[in-house]
């Protein structure tokens, strides 16, 4: 992990994802040209392999996930939490390879493995903070890997490049949507403790961003109606609603910025993450049982 960020000062919001309505277009501390361009390098490496090698994809979905679960731990030890990392990266794979090449199954049984290898690891260092390590560890490995994992099993679909992006193009106007209408109009907190520049404007300009490419996603690469499309933007901007004040109010105990600063203007990788894996189980059930 790189040097960790200053913690933030009483009252301010230690969260600068732009998703779901910030009110003011500039991020202090952050390098804007940075950011694009390693956005859009990301964008490009994540939707090249996506839509011409998928095992590629799913290779890049593992290494991003070992990446975050090890810069979880990581941030967690600057509250003296001492996660048990190895058997959360080697469950990290296990989860997700397994998955990608099986199905549900190995999701579920890799997950059950991984509680239980956690747990036992932890022994080795004693009792003192023993529940406090395993909980810590077990919590990692549910928020990274285990909900990573609807996105391996979109994946792994005969459609799976549509399934996937209609995931990322969710997340992407609801983030989209909500900052531009915050930055706008933006004056109702949805959160004020939590993360005050989150606005109930943002979040409504999120949901018409969302829905739109919702819809337009359903009828065109699914050849689903209109109202499934409905369905799949409102339950992916709600997803990544949640995932984003999720991981403030993670960082606020914490007493960190970012997550890490991994990646030049955007923090850490979890920085990225926070929107998108919330939304991945969700995502997967409207594609599974109503498009």
């Amino acid at each position: 992990m790189t040097d960790e960020p200053a913690a933030p000062a009483p009252g301010e919001d230690p969260d600068r994802s732009a998703a779901s309505g910030g009110h003011g277009p500039k991020r202090a501390g952050r390098d804007l040209r940075a950011a694009t361009g390693v956005g859009v390098g990301l964008g490009a490496v994540v939707l090249g392999t996506l839509f011409t090698f998928p095992a590629a994809f799913a290779g890049v979905v593992i290494l991003v996930m070992v990446v975050a679960v090890w810069e979880l731990a990581q941030a967690f030890s600057t509250r003296g939490i001492t996660v048990p990392v190895v058997p959360a990266l080697l469950g990290t794979v296990l989860m997700l390879v397994g998955t990608y090449v099986a199905g549900t199954s190995p999701l579920v049984v890799g997950l059950g493995l991984t509680v239980m290898a956690t747990s036992v690891w932890r022994l080795g260092d004693g009792s003192v903070g023993y529940l406090r390590d395993v909980t810590a560890g077990i919590f990692i490995v549910v928020y990274v890997p285990f909900l990573a994992g609807f996105a391996m099993l979109m994946a792994r679909a005969d459609d799976g490049h549509w399934q996937v992006f209609a995931l990322l193009a969710v997340v992407v106007a609801s983030d989209t949507g909500g900052y531009f209408t915050g930055v706008l109009i933006g004056k109702h907190p949805m959160a004020r403790s939590v993360s005050p520049k989150k606005t109930w404007e943002g979040f409504s300009g999120s949901l018409l961003l969302g829905v739109a490419v919702g819809v337009a996603v359903a009828v065109l690469a699914f050849d689903g109606p209109w109202w499934g499309g409905v369905v799949l933007g409102v339950v992916g901007v709600v997803g990544a609603t949640v995932g984003d004040l999720g991981e403030s109010m993670i960082k606020r105990d914490l007493g960190v910025k970012d997550m890490s600063s991994l990646l030049p203007g955007h923090g850490g990788i979890m920085d990225r993450l926070d929107s998108l894996l919330p939304s991945a189980p969700l995502i997967w059930l409207v594609l599974e049982y109503v498009l």
